[in-house]
């Protein structure tokens, strides 16, 4: 518990001396936005409709800083997010958990030319925490995920084309996938595409980021951000597909909405089918809420 949060407290402390970066402002955007929603639904015994009582927080925070200059970029973000819910007083469970770095050099292919880069990427996701579900007795938890249980860490390098300041395209032909799965419980158990004990594995293989940033209409701000990848050597055509939105609504200076979803398909992640034969299946998720909120930096501009 202590080694993760001192990572984020580090990755943290990295993105906000970015932030606070003054002696080249001309050359730097940066900004990003903070954000707290509550739920509560209370009912007595004697509601006839039926229904369940349940409290909810969720917490998300997204980090940006560009910098330009001559041939020269180097986009990075940091986003998190972490949501707990009680039903019926049955006590509270995750309902959302995300850390997502993502940051990204590029240098010019051609003077002048402001579409085409060479560029390296290097993208790092993880949770905070351990989820659990009901186990096969009905009565037990059973530990599916924890923080680096998975951790995916993407590198490479390839081209980035830039059609205008809201869309990107960055294709990269040789990258290198690492997994790894920090719990001993989940690597026995062969989890995400390791084998079985094993709590890494390496993967090579082609990558394509395709990423779309802009106010939509005002004071509604979207990123969505789609990840293709396909292995080289062991499954290549099978495409593990992580598709991201993020919308954010703002109402007023300090209340907003924010909707996020989530749908995956990783041929590692095998939640479907049986207990016997698991498969690999579409996942998604959204989370939505409306509460307190804070833009600052360039994103409070818009």
């Amino acid at each position: 518990m202590n080694f993760r949060f001192c990572l984020i407290a580090v990755v943290l402390f990295c993105m906000a001396s970015t932030l606070s970066a003054q002696s080249d402002t001309t050359y730097w955007t940066s900004g990003g936005f903070a954000a707290l929603t509550f739920s509560n639904v209370t009912l007595s015994e004697s509601w006839s409709a039926g229904g369940v009582a349940s409290i909810s927080v969720n917490g998300a925070t997204g980090l940006f800083a560009n910098y330009a200059k001559d041939r020269t970029t180097w986009e990075s973000s940091l986003d998190l997010g972490y949501g707990m819910i009680n039903q019926d007083k049955q006590g509270f469970e995750k309902s959302d958990d995300k850390i997502n770095l993502v940051t990204k050099y590029g240098y010019q292919i051609k003077k002048g030319n402001s579409k085409w880069f060479f560029s390296g990427l290097l993208d790092f996701r993880t949770q905070f925490a351990e989820g659990t579900v009901v186990a096969a007795d009905g009565v037990s938890d059973s530990t599916i995920s924890n923080f680096m249980a998975p951790g995916y860490l993407t590198v490479g390098l390839g081209v980035d084309y830039k059609p205008n300041k809201k869309l990107s395209f960055n294709y990269i032909p040789l990258t290198g996938k690492f997994t790894f799965v920090n719990d001993q419980v989940l690597a026995d158990k062969g989890a995400y595409g390791v084998d079985p004990g094993e709590k890494f594995r390496a993967e090579l293989g082609s990558f394509l980021r395709i990423k779309y940033k802009d106010e939509i209409i005002k004071n509604v701000n979207l990123e969505s951000r789609l990840e293709l990848f396909t292995n080289y050597i062991e499954s290549f055509g099978v495409i593990d597909v992580n598709w991201q939105n993020t919308v954010v609504m703002k109402i007023n200076k300090v209340l907003s909405a924010n909707l996020f979803t989530h749908l995956l398909y990783d041929e590692d992640i095998k939640t479907g089918g049986t207990e016997s034969n698991p498969e690999a299946v579409v996942q998604f998720k959204s989370v939505f809420g409306v509460g307190l909120a804070y833009n600052f930096g360039a994103q409070a501009d818009k």
